[in-house]
């Protein structure tokens, strides 16, 4: 659920590197010190803990490797706790690695040597993220779409009679962003920024593959699909809002 606003309004978003690499843990605390941003370090899962008990961060970037556990543990620990982004700053570039930590509980993968220009980027755009998403579940929590419910603060999809709808992140982020779009069309390279697959190779025919996942999930009696594809644009909702 997300309780909170994020402070980026301030220019003082809480950050944690969860990195036991001092040199690279340094210097990206340094570079985002000096962005305007309020960070700390961690060298390990305990530590990384120990900070969030004494308030909660906007984004955290966890590497894959602690030395006391899984960064992807973590990362999913933190993710059931509270609506913070994760980027996970790894020197591990395999295919199969980003996927996973992408689908359980990252916004963004970024491989080591780190480009502090790009990161910066990245950072900002996925706090301007957040906090839109924060001020659309506060505007409405339940979205009706044809025969089903879609909670964007608990992040469910449901059908009118209850029965639950199992989505994973991004296939939810996907819809998500669908629904507010409210049967205006977004494009592939806007989708691909919304569920954070940029890096990923391919990242095009994620996006189609999401959508082939939902219309096999979300199934209309007639036929129709809940999402239709805009020739030479991207998807849009078929259904209207409600």
């Amino acid at each position: 659920m997300i309780s909170e606003p994020l402070r980026v309004e301030a220019g003082r978003a809480r950050l944690i590197v969860v990195e036991d690499d001092v040199v690279t843990r340094s210097m990206i605390a340094r570079y985002f010190t000096r962005e305007g941003f309020f960070v700390e370090e961690a060298d390990s899962v305990g530590e990384c803990r120990s900070l969030l008990k004494q308030g909660s961060a906007d984004l955290v970037f966890i590497d894959i490797y602690l030395p006391d556990g899984s960064g992807l543990a973590l990362a999913q620990e933190l993710r059931a706790a509270s609506p913070v982004g994760i980027i996970f700053v790894t020197q591990h570039d395999c295919d199969t690695d980003r996927i996973v930590a992408l689908e359980l509980a990252g916004d963004d993968y970024v491989t080591k040597p780190v480009n502090l220009r790009e990161l910066l980027a990245r950072t900002r755009a996925l706090l301007r993220r957040r906090a839109l998403e924060y001020s659309a579940a506060r505007r409405s929590a339940i979205i009706v779409i044809g025969p089903w419910l879609v909670d964007l603060t608990r992040r469910e999809v449901a059908t009118c009679n209850g029965e639950p709808i199992h989505l994973t992140r991004a296939e939810f982020d996907l819809l998500a962003a669908l629904v507010e779009a409210d049967g205006r069309p977004l494009s592939r390279d806007y989708l691909i920024e919304v569920v954070s697959n940029r890096t990923l190779l391919g990242d095009l025919r994620t996006v189609d593959s999401l959508v082939a996942r939902l219309r096999r999930k979300l199934v209309l009696d007639d036929g129709m699909l809940i999402i239709v594809t805009v020739p030479g644009v991207g998807y849009k909702l078929g259904l209207t809002r409600s």
